[in-house]
């Protein structure tokens, strides 16, 4: 088993070097956030992740409100009407929420709740040994040389301490801190548990896991609720169905609206927010080999659920932090989790790039959380890719999207079958970079097809001396049959490259096959 933590250390304490000497005077010190609506005077079109819809500009109050672009399927009352009017007149910030009083003694509190409800049940319910600690277990954990990597299953250190983090950082986002201050947020929140909530030695990958996925998860679920919240409704009932949805969304922030008497309110603490969100929701039957190359006469079939959305905030070209961003959810009946796909696209910076060269083309900065976990396999990372959008119109009804990206990955987990590591790790630990490309041709809004491949490379820092190098490929067609409704058949395989030093080398195909039927709505 080798172990060098090394690395990690310097680049941890690093980064909360910058972000404590850096950032945090300047952020914590930030007033209130002001800024102006940028209404879009256009209505471009935005191809991306095998989706193709239009942004509706919202630079009246006469288009906002119409039933049909609000997708509400219902009409507005005057009142609303003219709220939104004055608003937009107004020049409020767009998807920022209009209460804007910053609360930091309750953003500190319910950031403290989220560390010591998990730690008292630890403690005096489940008496668990490993959360009894003392003064000297904390101070020898503030030492350089106390980080190390843990041992806890796959799910626990890939899905559950991100879904940790967003609570983090939601408790300072709701409470209306910038994204750069719930980030800080996040960060601490994890060091803290690390280095005073268990007796256990602080672990590199759950402060990166739960501070770079709970951002990541935190923004998107801050985003989500709000796009619900910001949309009108004719009645309390239908008010309230909204709060509940956003509130399952993003719990911290529907407990917030509760004890400020936002809950059910249509005008106070509303939200002013342009965005617009593509969904797409899968039923349907998958095949895969958990022992390879068999998928049609060896395969097990599975039924599963979907769901991709896609979010645009206004202007296409010009990007900020969570501008846009992609979430594939997935839902299995297998034996391995219920969960078994979680994958977030999250633009960080972007702008027009190759205006002199035909078609459309933008570059964006992204973070990527993936998170998969079936029978047949199962991967993790977090990662920073580049990439390059480019959208051409071929004749007037048919439309071709393709991206190329790449970038470093932070930390990655990649099964090794000869790893027994501890209670429950059977998985690796490294850094790596990763590229994707992808085409998708979309025509007679009714035809769409699409090709795409992913290849990684990781060096094991964590686990047996070892390179992988993972490759996923990918073909879809769909087709709309009926309104909104559609059928989509995808094929495809993983194939995992484990180069050991001590033991033999590992060459894996999984193959799968996916067919469902789909229903597709904007919002």
């Amino acid at each position: 088993m080798k172990q060098n933590p090394k690395f990690y250390r310097y680049i941890l304490f690093l980064l909360l070097n910058v972000f404590t000497t850096v950032f945090g005077p300047l952020v914590l010190a930030q007033s209130a956030v002001i800024a102006s609506v940028q209404t879009n005077q256009n209505s471009p079109q935005y191809d991306s992740l095998n989706a193709t819809y239009s942004i509706s500009s919202v630079d009246s109050a006469v288009l906002t409100v119409r039933c049909a672009n609000l997708k509400d399927s219902m009409a507005v009352s005057r009142q609303q009407a003219r709220w939104i009017s004055d608003r937009i007149n107004a020049k409020l910030p767009d998807s920022v929420i209009n209460y804007q009083k910053k609360n930091f003694l309750r953003a500190g509190i319910e950031w403290f709740s989220i560390q010591a409800i998990p730690a008292s049940v630890n403690y005096f319910i489940r008496k668990d040994p490993v959360s009894h600690i003392s003064f000297k277990n904390f101070f020898s954990h503030l030492k350089f040389s106390a980080w190390t990597w843990d041992d806890n299953l796959f799910a626990t250190n890939q899905i559950a301490h991100p879904y940790h983090g967003q609570f983090y950082f939601n408790s300072f986002r709701s409470n209306n801190f910038t994204f750069l201050q719930s980030t800080l947020a996040t960060v601490a929140g994890s060091y803290i548990w690390e280095t005073a909530g268990e007796t256990e030695p602080p672990s590199i990958n759950d402060i990166i896991n739960t501070s770079f996925g709970g951002t990541i998860l935190g923004e998107m679920t801050h985003r989500l609720s709000h796009h619900i919240l910001a949309r009108p409704s004719l009645t309390k009932g239908q008010r309230n169905k909204k709060e509940i949805l956003a509130m399952l969304i993003n719990p911290i922030n529907g407990l917030n609206r509760l004890l400020d008497g936002r809950w059910g309110n249509t005008t106070k603490g509303a939200v002013i927010d342009s965005s617009l969100v593509h969904t797409e929701v899968e039923l349907g039957i998958r095949r895969f080999d958990a022992k390879e190359h068999n998928v049609l006469s060896r395969g097990k079939n599975d039924i599963y659920a979907r769901i991709k959305l896609i979010y645009n905030n206004d202007d296409i070209d010009k990007k900020k932090p969570f501008d846009d961003f992609f979430l594939n959810l997935e839902i299995g009946s297998d034996d391995s989790s219920v969960v078994n796909a979680v994958n977030v696209y999250a633009s960080l910076y972007g702008n027009r790039i190759l205006s002199n060269l035909t078609g459309r083309h933008r570059g964006i900065v992204s973070a990527h959380f993936d998170f998969l976990r079936n029978e047949a396999f199962y991967y993790g990372s977090q990662s920073i890719n580049y990439n390059i959008y480019s959208n051409f119109n071929i004749g007037q009804h048919t439309k071709l999207t393709t991206v190329l990206a790449g970038g470093p990955v932070v930390l990655a987990a990649v099964p090794d079958p000869y790893l027994h590591f501890g209670e429950s790790r059977t998985y690796d630990y490294g850094p790596g970079a990763d590229i994707r490309a992808s085409a998708t041709l979309s025509t007679l809004n009714r035809f769409k097809f699409g090709i795409d491949y992913r290849g990684g490379y990781f060096v094991t820092i964590s686990g047996n001396k070892s390179h992988h190098y993972l490759h996923t490929a990918s073909t879809s067609a769909s087709v709309r049959i009926w309104k909104n409704f559609g059928v989509n058949l995808y094929s495809g395989y993983f194939r995992l490259e484990g180069h050991y030093q001590d033991h033999k080398n590992v060459n894996k195909d999984y193959p799968f096959i996916r067919l469902a039927l789909a229903y597709n709505s904007e919002y």
